[in-house]
């Protein structure tokens, strides 16, 4: 039976490992598609570029598609979309669009997800601000994640910098 310390299990160093190569792969998914996020490609022609990508180069399984039923490999949200989007082939991306790529992967049973915010060509200085200041939001979270730190710590940061 795994180790746990309060009800969360404490894992190998090989666990470990599989763990951070997944997240790295799901990384990689977004380093490999940032070119490719252009006016006028679509969110359907990005979700198959990822696809191929996890599948034919990385080896590995796109964790979305069939989850909940869920039809494809990564999650769009373009503009005012929240989250969760779902890539389109009518959903084409123009010029000073933001657009948010969620990809998840699975290798070896361990998942690596992970999400990336793109400007689309040249943007208004507002959604430039939009995608700064949230980036630097996350990493005031990541910076409270520690031993002993709890999840309301990293909510209370971001939230903190972001007001």
């Amino acid at each position: 039976m795994a180790r746990t310390h309060r009800g969360v299990p404490i894992r190998s160093a090989d666990e470990l490992v599989k763990a951070r190569r997944a997240a790295q792969m799901a990384a990689e998914v977004l380093a490999m598609i940032e070119p490719h996020v252009v006016p006028g490609v679509t969110t359907e022609a990005l979700d198959q570029l990822c696809h191929d990508h996890i599948v034919n180069v990385q080896g590995a399984r796109p964790a979305n598609v069939g989850y909940l039923g869920y039809p494809k490999t990564v999650l769009t949200s373009v503009n005012h979309v929240v989250c969760h989007g779902i890539p389109s082939p009518q959903q084409v991306l123009k010029k000073g669009d933001i657009v948010n790529l969620d990809v998840t992967g699975i290798k070896d049973g361990w998942h690596g997800d992970s999400s990336r915010m793109f400007l689309v060509g040249e943007c208004s200085i507002a959604a430039k601000r939009l995608c700064q200041v949230t980036y630097d939001a996350m990493w005031k979270g990541i910076m409270c994640v520690k031993p002993g730190a709890h999840l309301g710590d990293v909510g209370h940061a971001i939230q903190t910098f972001a007001e």
